[in-house]
């Protein structure tokens, strides 16, 4: 029986396993469709739209924005590198939206999806940004040329053009279209028919950012202060109790004491976590899947463990277990809590081979998802997901919490969390655990947020809000 392959726990950006093929052969696709033509253009030679061509062709094929967007930064001046941000993600957001009102205007289909990425990138510019329309077309119709589509110049210069002449009508469709591949749209059709309309046109929006402050450095009424002071506009969150949102673009390493550890970045509904959790001084804990450690640092914030186990397959993300943790004091000070950043599989983990521990207190399972709940952060998982990468969550899933399950003490408490929105990985997943476990008990978590589920709360993306997340608290008896 063949053994599936283990996954990377990276919960709001791994890649699906069963993109690795069409991964593996999008570099020499490009190649191979630039290598047309002689006239091509290379490197730093392409002009910025050419570049956003590239890399947005790159993500269609199945690379993940994050992995491949600072290579192509690096080819455009520092002076353009905003702009280049804002076109790409702006994008990926809107990829479905801008490909239902283009289809129509094709006679037939184009010879290379870098002329797809042309056009949509074009359309986006027309109606999405302040650019001016001879500026959107002109230089996305030379980043055509210049990639070695000059035949093809021609066509895409018509379709913008004909764009700017039904504005009105296109600019209506695209108001009007979910904007979602088309197997996501049936997906959330049929766990949040009521709420579909509303979800699909705000995942289409980019998420507010929230700060999370550290409460062993400063309270967040002074930290406001502090952001007053600095003249940057912000507001406490309404959900959380150290969370703040911040109402205006600025540079995080240039907030007001970052070196210090004042405070973390993390989406207002994912600082929930530790307020469901019982107390934490002197127990054991386990951070099931930690990377990069937004979870582990708020813990030790607000409790001080007698041990607490932060777990991650990947040995580059621990990295950042443990650089957020010495930036916070967290990992540096003399009553810093013993710590213990453990590589290793969630799926096979035994407490035992990390601690003198047998059995844990508590167990939080931020688990590997879809991450359909963060599209407004990750716009790329548009293109990147498929349905058939449920049933491969959700299997990695069930493993964790069947392994977790034999390391929890009766009487201690598991936290599953998802930053997802689709019932399968989340209600579906806790009612099959239930079923099979009937040493498990659910603790209703009762609070003013969220939507309550047979097991759990779902939290889905909100409107000048957080982000899209699942909370289940299970008790061993």
């Amino acid at each position: 029986m063949n053994q599936r392959p283990k996954p990377s726990f990276y919960k709001t950006y791994a890649k699906p396993q069963s993109q690795t093929k069409q991964q593996n052969k999008s570099q020499d696709t490009v190649k191979s469709g630039d290598a047309k033509n002689s006239s091509v253009k290379t490197g730093s030679r392409l002009n910025l739209r050419a570049q956003l061509v590239r890399l947005l062709t790159q993500v269609q094929l199945g690379r993940s924005l994050s992995e491949i967007q600072e290579k192509y930064f690096e080819l455009v001046e520092e002076k353009d590198r905003g702009l280049m941000h804002e076109l790409s993600f702006g994008v990926l957001r809107h990829w479905y939206a801008l490909k239902s009102i283009s289809l129509p205007m094709l006679n037939k289909p184009l010879s290379d999806p870098q002329l797809e990425v042309a056009i949509y990138l074009g359309l986006y510019q027309l109606f999405y940004t302040r650019i001016a329309d001879h500026a959107a077309i002109s230089e996305t119709v030379e980043a055509v040329k210049q990639l070695g589509f000059e035949s093809a110049s021609g066509v895409i210069n018509a379709i913008l053009r004909r764009a700017t002449r039904e504005r009105e009508q296109l600019t209506t469709e695209l108001e009007q279209a979910h904007g979602l591949p088309s197997w996501l749209y049936k997906r959330l059709n049929k766990d949040w028919a009521e709420q579909l309309p509303e979800l699909a046109q705000v995942l289409r929006q980019p998420a507010p950012l929230f700060l999370r402050v550290n409460h062993r450095q400063i309270g967040r009424d002074a930290y406001l202060k502090q952001l007053q002071l600095a003249g940057i506009e912000a507001s406490a969150s309404s959900i959380s109790e150290v969370g703040i949102r911040l109402e205006q673009s600025v540079s995080i390493p240039a907030l007001p004491s970052y070196d210090k550890g004042w405070f973390s970045v993390q989406d207002e509904h994912a600082q929930l976590c530790v307020s469901l959790l019982p107390n934490l001084n002197g127990k054991i804990v386990v951070d099931a899947c930690a990377a990069p450690g937004g979870k582990t640092a708020h813990l030790l914030e607000k409790y001080r463990p007698q041990q607490l186990i932060a777990l991650d397959n990947v040995e580059s993300r621990l990295q950042r277990v443990h650089d957020n943790l010495i930036r916070l004091q967290l990992a540096s000070s003399e009553h810093a809590e013993p710590v213990n950043v453990v590589c290793a599989d969630a799926t096979s983990w035994q407490i035992n081979e990390s601690s003198d521990a047998t059995e844990a207190d508590c167990i939080i399972i931020d688990a590997p998802c879809t991450a359909i709940g963060v599209l407004r952060r990750h716009p790329d998982i548009r293109l990147l997901r498929q349905s058939t990468d449920i049933a491969q969550t959700t299997a990695i899933q069930t493993e964790i919490l069947e392994n977790m399950w034999q390391q929890l003490k009766v009487g201690g408490q598991m936290l599953y969390i998802t930053c997802s929105i689709l019932k399968a990985e989340n209600e579906v997943q806790m009612q099959n655990f239930f079923a099979q476990h009937a040493d498990a008990k659910h603790i209703e978590i009762n609070v003013d947020w969220g939507i309550a589920q047979q097991y759990g709360r779902q939290l889905l993306p909100q409107q000048g809000g957080g982000d899209g997340f699942y909370y289940c608290l299970i008790e061993k008896i």
